[in-house]
């Protein structure tokens, strides 16, 4: 599955559009976790088990908004987006949307 963040594919034509097609997770943070980060915090520096955990949750979303492009028959999905909403304390959704496409060579 072709993903671009684009509104075309260089070198491809659009044979036809299938419409929106979204992924989403919602993540909660880990209390083990949380204490590595309030350490974290206090010598300063990246918190790598939430960046661990953000990644892999935009990977879930993104693999979900493949598989819906895939069951009506695309294969690239243009205009990917992310986006991240504060659902409650300690969780978050992480969304990733496009427009499915089917395209072929030009």
């Amino acid at each position: 599955m072709i993903l671009t963040s684009r509104n075309d594919l260089a070198g491809y034509r659009i044979v036809e559009e299938f419409g929106l097609v979204r992924g989403s997770t919602i993540r909660a943070r880990h209390l083990g976790r949380d204490i590595l980060a309030g350490l974290k915090t206090i010598v300063g520096g990246e918190i790598q088990e939430y960046t661990k955990m953000m990644a892999e949750a935009r990977e879930q979303a993104m693999d979900r908004m493949k598989s819906e492009a895939a069951v009506f028959g695309a294969n690239a999905i243009l205009c990917v987006r992310l986006s991240t909403s504060y659902i409650m304390g300690g969780t978050a959704e992480i969304v990733a949307y496009g427009s499915a496409v089917q395209v072929e060579e030009n």
